[in-house]
């Protein structure tokens, strides 16, 4: 970007400005710390200038929206043609309180659903087994057959909403039942839109969410891939998460390294199948965390889409412009908000949002700032939205296509980032033999992730400790608080309404239909059949969440994480 006379020019001038008016200011007053970082660690200069720059070529590297190497966003004119999708988390109780709560968000703006289920839901299990006592409704919604989504999207036509689905385990089912409720609503499944998380790697890296081992669980999350390009393609079948990642402590770094590592041993997995890379790659989707550090977040989502870029051209024969298109939701990030103080999560919230933005988001949830708390309340979800909305109208943000391009800052943190996550990716390659699929199931078996994991976490919890990051209100500008925001509670006959449905289901339904069905999709599990048809034809027979998976787990046998700590 600049010449070598430049560079020396430049050089000079900072010298002199270093010696003749930084010096005296800093030996005079000093400066606030001694280090400065990122949340992450990483050390941020106290200036940066064209020689943190230099060897960066302006067309290779940054280039034009739209077009490769994609860092400055995935589309030509970004939100100048049309905003992020606000996507607001939303799902506790029985379907017909979510179902309110859906209702409410739309007609408050909203521009997409994001279902959030239970515990028993996400782990398989039906609302009726004694593992689901007293978590039926707690954490999402309870959904145990095809009957609960019926009664989830009353009201809703499914082919004028995109719909996410923040579910693992037991994401073939809840696919499936969407799909089934869609053939009732009389949409065509090629109408369908939105994601399924399905991302079972990072379940074994981090949030620790399974029902069968991680070998058949990546056979059947590439099942859905393979069956969505065919019956539903305007759904995104697998959305690869990093947001867990960074929850569980790991450094924004090892979340796009990991998260890109994912990603890639899907590639990998689905072209093993037989299936060719265009083929598939345009209904991968992303998901990420954004945190405080704006500069970093916006810095590591331009690296990711740089680095996807050119992984899927060089590794995996990618032509379409859509396959190597790098697209993702973001998360604000639920571990840096705090019980103390909670209004100070709507500044946290709004800042990460803002680096959302700022970085190229193609959708956006923003946190509810009493979720350190509770499940938010309606008053709550408001502020979260009004702040995307905001944000969008108000600030500016979304004026101009990557307005941060060129800061020397963000260019410099861009390109280390990068760098940083691809050492990651090619270590995990290399544990694999060549096969990123292979080093990730690795990395699970041996405990790799987790200890990069934990020593960051470990690292981080250290430096708040001993005051180095400060957390506002927590480790310093503490007060006491007389006062404590409204709070939602679930009712607690939740339970008891959602287990007089499911008996009633049960009660109703044509059980030997059930059972042949249920027979049919474990005899299918035994060849090289994909499974989700006949997931499908067990869902609209009223099968329940639980006696499908159950199906799974006879199968394939259960699974026990048994990875050291780190030393």
């Amino acid at each position: 970007m600049y010449d070598d006379e430049d560079l020396a020019s430049i050089q000079e001038s900072r010298t002199d400005w270093e010696t003749e008016t930084r010096d005296p200011v800093v030996d005079s007053h000093g400066e606030r710390k001694d280090r400065f970082a990122t949340v992450s660690n990483l050390e941020v200069d106290r200036l940066y200038g064209p020689e943190d720059v230099a060897d960066i070529d302006f067309e290779a590297d940054i280039g034009f929206p739209g077009e490769e190497p994609y860092t400055r966003g995935p589309y030509p004119t970004m939100y100048r043609g049309r905003t992020w999708t606000m996507r607001q988390f939303a799902g506790f109780g029985t379907a017909e309180e979510t179902n309110d709560r859906f209702h409410y968000l739309i007609d408050n703006g909203q521009t997409g659903l994001s279902t959030a289920f239970d515990m028993p839901t996400l782990m398989g299990k039906d609302s009726d087994d004694p593992l689901s006592d007293g978590e039926v409704g707690k954490e999402g919604v309870a959904v145990d057959t095809l009957r609960d989504m019926e009664i989830l999207f009353d009201g809703i036509d499914l082919s004028e909403v995109s719909t996410s689905f923040t579910i693992n385990p037991s994401a073939p089912v809840i696919y499936a039942m969407y799909i089934a409720l869609a053939d009732e609503q009389g949409v065509d499944r090629d109408q369908l839109r939105g994601t399924m998380q399905n991302d079972m790697l990072k379940e074994f890296i981090a949030q620790k969410e399974w029902v069968i081992p991680p070998e058949p669980s990546l056979e059947t999350v590439t099942d859905t891939v393979e069956f969505a390009v065919e019956e539903t393609p305007g759904l995104y079948p697998i959305s690869i998460s990093g947001y867990h990642i960074r929850e569980a402590g790991s450094t924004a770094v090892q979340e796009l390294a990991f998260t890109l590592a994912d990603g890639f041993a899907y590639v990998e997995a689905a072209r093993e199948r037989g299936l060719d890379t265009d083929e598939f790659a345009p209904q991968l989707s992303f998901f990420f965390n954004s945190h405080n550090s704006i500069f970093e977040e916006v810095a590591k989502f331009r690296a990711a889409r740089r680095i996807y870029q050119h992984v899927m051209d060089e590794w995996y024969d990618a032509e379409a412009a859509a396959s190597k298109r790098l697209k993702f939701h973001t998360q604000t990030a639920g571990q840096s908000l705090t019980a103390q103080q909670p209004l100070n999560n709507i500044v946290r919230v709004t800042i990460q949002a803002l680096a959302g933005v700022l970085g190229g988001t193609q959708s956006l949830h923003t946190n509810s700032f009493d979720e350190a708390l509770a499940l938010p309340s309606e008053k709550a979800v408001r502020v979260a939205l009004r702040t995307q909305q905001i944000i969008a109208e108000e600030s500016g943000a979304a004026d101009s296509v990557d307005p941060l391009a060129g800061s020397f800052m963000v260019e410099s943190l861009t390109e280390e980032v990068e760098e940083k996550a691809m050492a990651y990716i090619e270590e995990i390659r290399e544990m694999g033999d060549g096969s990123v699929r292979d080093g990730v199931l690795k990395g699970i078996n041996e405990g790799y992730f987790h200890r990069e994991i934990q020593e960051s976490s470990y690292e981080y919890q250290e430096r708040v400790d001993a005051g180095e990051e400060t957390v506002v209100g927590v480790n310093a500008y503490e007060i006491e608080e007389d006062t404590e925001p409204d709070l939602l509670s679930v009712d607690e006959e939740v339970q008891d309404r959602q287990l007089e449905r499911l008996a009633s289901v049960k009660d109703e339904r044509d059980d030997d239909e059930v059972r042949e069905r249920l027979a049919a999709l474990d005899d299918a599990l035994d060849t090289d059949e994909n499974v989700m048809p006949y997931v499908v034809s067990a869902v609209k027979a009223y099968a329940t969440m639980g006696e499908i998976m159950d199906v799974f787990e006879r199968e394939y046998g259960s699974y026990r994480e048994t990875v050291g700590l780190a030393s």
